[in-house]
């Protein structure tokens, strides 16, 4: 628990800061006791939905998130905590304001590809070791700023590797910087283009993946 605060704490802290905020890299060579979930994913898309009492469709987007154990141990906990940031400082965490309908939609539309896809209130936290037992989710987001012509998709819960740092103000009862506890995360980064009166039309495309500490 005070780990999984310390994450939540960090991660609130770093998001304040630009999409190019410099993070923490991995290690190269993970520690014996750590892990990391193998991860496929799909290239983001968007998808509408008419919600009862609104004039118009919402427009929201979605990656195809597929993991697998191909660690030593038996089953892996996989708990997920992931966040689109624009250029122009949004922060959406996925899940939220999604209607369960988005998920209904995307899971017929990828229904021969992903036939046991998950929605991210999955209540069995457990990956089994083994391409058997890949899972695959769908990781939603409502639209973002129009303005936007960046997005970071960050991912975290794929790995137990972390590393803490110093809060550069808050301190503790002795006077010393409080700790912060950051954890290995993929981050998806993305070029928005087109004309944002045209969002159907936007195109994105994938600048870089690299996993940081978060």
């Amino acid at each position: 628990m005070r780990t999984a605060f310390g994450i939540l704490f960090a991660a609130t802290l770093l998001t304040v800061a630009p999409v190019s905020i410099g993070y923490p890299t991995p290690a190269v060579v993970q520690k014996i006791n750590e892990w990391t979930l193998k991860t496929v994913y799909s290239q983001p898309e968007q998808i509408m939905l008419k919600m009862p009492g609104e004039p118009t469709p919402q427009r929201f987007w979605y990656i195809i998130l597929s993991v697998t154990n191909e660690s030593s141990q038996e089953a892996l906990e996989f708990y997920p905590v992931c966040q689109l940031i624009t250029d122009t400082f949004q922060v959406i965490p996925a899940d939220k304001k999604v209607p369960p309908g988005v998920f209904e939609l995307i899971k017929q539309k990828h229904h021969g590809s992903y036939p046991f896809l998950e929605s991210l209130d999955f209540k069995d936290h457990r990956v089994f070791r083994g391409e058997d037992n890949t899972r695959d989710f769908a990781i939603i987001w409502p639209d973002f700023d129009l303005k936007a012509k960046q997005i970071d998709l960050f991912v975290g819960g794929l790995s137990n590797e972390i590393a803490v740092i110093e809060h550069p103000v808050l301190k503790d009862e002795n006077g010393n910087p409080k700790k912060i506890f950051l954890q290995k995360t993929l981050d998806l980064k993305y070029a928005v283009a087109g004309d944002e009166k045209l969002r159907s039309n936007i195109k994105i495309k994938e600048i870089k993946k690299t996993w940081v500490m978060r």
